[in-house]
């Protein structure tokens, strides 16, 4: 297949999506596609890099300027391309490819939710809904669609404005060999990282700083955790927070955690030091308000490690019958109970009989191996194939390998 791939311009930082980008063409090139990935150049951000005026550049780079560079760079491809949109962000830039072969990557609806007054834990300034509209009238433009999640699909037929001809899941392929590692070699990826984890195991939070990721109901739960052991006789794990340095809000939440408690901040890890963490880890606590997937379920459970979370889709999705759950957080006035609750259900996790949890770990490690990279990839290419028989169907002997 000859794909172009449309991808965020990297003056944005968003590495996340800059990793997937990379994936895709990477995979897509090992298996003999030719691929071009192409994204807006910081022509006029370059000249503004920061303050207010940097926005607006970057705007002009993304929505002025680009469209324009698209459309020239098409008149070159061969009529069998099919356009790939890595992200559902890039609306804007849909309407100019479709009328050719296209296929738009879905992540999650949160931002667009958000605008839409659904989501009253991130409410939306005025341009912030006029962009999130911007970017709904574009990809409205698709025709055909892939979505991380069976609820991300769901959102997206629900609140996105689209009529798709193809609208498939496929769920993410992780993005590292994460297994369980040996506690030797697991501390020695630590140590060479600059982390030192106690000998009496830990508890673990995964989350990148954003609203949903819920790091203060975590440490409620976590201070709830400490007096029920205190109350017991019994000592309390530390709970390390892989996520940046806390703000006021959650230094305020910390100081609020019993003084036989202990949390450590780790700003951020490496894959390699990230697995070892999880394959040391007594529990990941992810009980997320919300996630367009929720990789750190399936990175906890592929090393080996209990993980509790939240109640909803697609959190229950992605931990299947492998993670343990807790109703999700309402609001702040429900906080204590909700605490109470996860706090008790953490204690069973940890203090649950050997066998039973030796049975949980299996669970995880059997669950997770669905989650693999290889697998997505050939979902991917099965969607692509499909849609370029459906747009190009005279094209068939070119579609490849």
């Amino acid at each position: 297949m000859n794909l172009v791939l449309f991808a965020h311009p990297p003056f944005l930082g968003l590495r996340s999506q800059a990793h997937f980008a990379r994936m895709l063409a990477d995979a897509y090139r090992q298996r003999g596609h030719t691929v071009d990935l192409r994204h807006p150049h910081d022509t006029l951000h370059r000249r503004w890099p920061a303050g207010r005026s940097a926005k607006w550049a970057g705007y002009a780079d993304q929505y002025l300027l680009f469209p324009g560079q698209m459309r020239r760079a098409m008149r070159h491809d061969p009529p069998h391309t099919l356009y790939v949109f890595c992200d559902q962000a890039l609306g804007p830039w849909v309407p100019h490819a479709a009328h050719r072969p296209h296929v738009v990557h879905c992540h999650d609806l949160l931002a667009l939710r958000s605008a839409l007054g659904e989501v009253p834990e991130n409410p939306t300034s005025a341009t912030g809904r006029i962009y999130q509209r911007y970017i709904r009238r574009g990809f409205g433009h698709a025709r055909h669609f892939i979505s991380i999640s069976d609820q991300t699909r769901a959102d997206l037929h629900r609140v996105g404005g689209v009529s798709p001809l193809t609208s498939a899941r496929v769920y993410n392929g992780l993005n590292h060999p994460y297994q369980p590692m040996d506690a030797a070699a697991a501390r020695l990826a630590l140590r060479q990282a600059g982390v030192q984890l106690p000998l009496d195991g830990h508890l673990l939070h995964v989350g990148g700083g954003q609203w949903y990721k819920n790091a203060v109901g975590v440490l409620a739960l976590y201070a709830a955790y400490v007096h029920a052991e205190m109350l017991a006789g019994t000592a309390a794990l530390p709970l390390w927070m892989v996520s940046p340095a806390p703000d006021t809000a959650l230094r305020e939440a910390v100081a609020r955690v019993p003084a036989a408690g202990r949390v450590h901040f780790v700003p951020g890890l490496s894959p390699d030091a990230l697995q070892a963490s999880y394959s040391l880890a007594s529990a990941l606590l992810f009980p997320s308000l919300a996630e367009g997937f929720g990789w750190p379920i399936v990175e906890a459970l592929s090393c080996g490690c209990p993980v509790l979370t939240t109640d909803e889709a697609p959190m229950n999705e992605v931990g299947g019958d492998a993670a343990l759950y807790l109703p999700r957080l309402r609001g702040r006035g429900d906080m204590p109970a909700w605490a109470q609750e996860g706090a008790e259900l953490l204690r069973q996790l940890l203090q649950g009989p050997a066998a039973a949890r030796q049975e949980r770990v299996a669970a995880g490690l059997r669950w997770a191996a669905r989650f693999r990279a290889e697998a997505a990839i050939d979902a991917y290419l099965d969607v692509y194939r499909h849609v370029l028989e459906i747009e190009a169907p005279a094209v068939d002997p070119l579609l490849g390998a």
